[in-house]
């Protein structure tokens, strides 16, 4: 049984600061101990009420504690179903698989065939690099400058973030990083659909170079909207293009769909927005629905690997399985897709809004409800396209003013300037207003604290 002395939130906070690992991130930027919890709504020891736009990270796709989840729950739990069966079949693994293949677009899932993974999206990751690997026998993977893979070692090394990279030896060799599209700030220092155009043609010349030093890759991975990387979403002109140069040259392309699956885009899966089929999918945070479990869908031609070649103890969590029916199925039923464009549309409309209105604000962008808003120093120089610096001290502020204000958000991006909105797809209209209405107060503080002592 738990205990139920009322603590503070600074009792719980203090015993993790002594007990838990200094890897530890989120509560040294959101320093709250959750109490209770439902739809986007968290409660700390306290009693305060916060709206939760970091939804875990994306995980929360219903938000927190939904009814169809809960029902799950006791579903299982009153059958005496198995909570855990390895890879051992049961029926509802077979109705998981039946539900998310429905979900995945027929030209993909008619050829599909899925590994269970460990429970996080990184092991997906792993899975995938051996499987392309092993279907190829080359050894070369090709990322993107901006992307986020996971922090295991195979995964890290594909990943753009160079910081926690540093202190690692050995990471994975022969990975080579390629410019994403971003407008704000191009790779290539045009901007606009110039730098899109420049992108995918230097990795086609790349690519078709036999002096490039690049060996023949065992595949290609990329996030349609890069999350952790500061909502950056990639033209479906590009990804198409980029589609097109790896059926060219005959490399899987790996779509990395751990935080953008399931409807976060306004597509349930952001590769449909440019109508494209991958070879492989990466699956974790909502199709679990709320619960630990992640997997990779690919192609049957790539299924060449021997028995046993990918495992993980926890690759049968029956409880995740069926949370991830109830929330695929509902999701799909109520076009909840749809609703992440809608309500969306309506955050970006008012978060453009309060960039007109101050000045610390460089861009607004995202797909669905997966947004970005980079902060930046408008008392430095612009770069040649307009662009100032990245401001990563006033988009902390930022974070801490909303916090103090009920409203939970996430930074990432370069330097970590970017304030993230990840919602709960079922947020209503008078909710993206209420946290809009708190977003614009925290700027406005920020600003004030900082900006004008400049």
């Amino acid at each position: 049984m738990y205990s139920t002395q009322v603590q503070t939130n600074t009792h719980y906070l203090l015993n993790q600061e002594q007990r838990e690992s200094n890897a530890r991130s989120y509560p040294r930027r959101i320093p709250i101990a959750i109490k209770e919890a439902s739809g986007i709504i968290v409660t700390d020891m306290e009693g305060k009420t916060y709206f939760d736009c970091l939804s875990g990270a994306g995980t929360l796709a219903l938000g927190h504690n939904h009814p169809v989840i809960i029902e799950a729950i006791q579903h299982v739990l009153a059958q005496n179903l198995p909570l855990h069966t390895l890879d051992l079949t049961t029926p509802i693994k077979d109705e998981f698989v039946e539900e998310l293949f429905a979900s995945l677009p027929p030209a993909f899932s008619s050829r599909a065939k899925i590994q269970f993974c460990g429970p996080a999206g990184a092991d997906a990751v792993e899975a995938a690099m051996k499987i392309v690997k092993t279907a190829t026998g080359n050894r070369t993977v090709l990322s993107f400058h901006g992307g986020y893979h996971g922090m295991t070692h195979g995964a890290l090394s594909l990943t753009g973030n160079r910081s926690p990279k540093e202190p690692i030896t050995g990471l994975m060799p022969d990975v080579h990083f390629l410019p994403y599209p971003y407008r704000y700030r191009c790779p290539f220092g045009l901007g606009g659909e110039l730098g899109e155009q420049i992108s995918y043609q230097y990795i086609q010349r790349v690519l078709d170079d036999p002096e490039s030093g690049i060996t023949s890759p065992a595949g290609m991975i990329m996030e349609i909207v890069q999350g952790e990387g500061g909502a950056i979403p990639a033209p479906d002109e590009w990804v198409r293009n980029i589609r097109s140069i790896t059926r060219k040259h005959g490399i899987p392309l790996i779509i990395d769909e751990v935080q953008t699956g399931l409807g976060r885009t306004g597509k349930l899966y952001a590769f449909e927005h440019a109508g494209i089929s991958p070879d492989v999918v990466i699956l974790s945070k909502a199709i679990g629905g709320s619960l630990p479990l992640a997997v990779v869908v690919y192609d049957k031609d790539l299924d060449q690997w021997s028995p046993g070649a990918h495992a993980g103890t926890f690759r049968g969590n029956q409880m995740a399985m069926a949370t991830g029916i109830a929330t695929i199925r509902f999701i799909r039923e109520n076009r909840l897709e749809s609703m992440a464009t809608k309500m969306g549309e309506q955050l970006q409309n008012h978060l453009k809004t309060i960039q007109k209105l101050n000045s610390s604000i460089g861009e607004v962008r995202g797909r669905g409800l997966m947004i970005g808003v980079e902060i930046i120093n408008p008392k430095q120089q612009p770069d040649n396209l307009g662009s100032y610096p990245a401001y990563p001290e006033l988009a902390r502020l930022i974070q801490q003013e909303c916090f103090h204000r009920g409203l939970i958000l996430e930074l990432g991006g370069r330097h970590g300037s970017v304030v993230r909105f990840l919602p709960p797809l079922i947020i209503t209209q008078e909710q993206v207003n209420q946290i809009s209405h708190i977003f614009a107060e925290a700027v406005q503080a920020a600003e004030k604290k900082i900006l004008h002592s400049l």
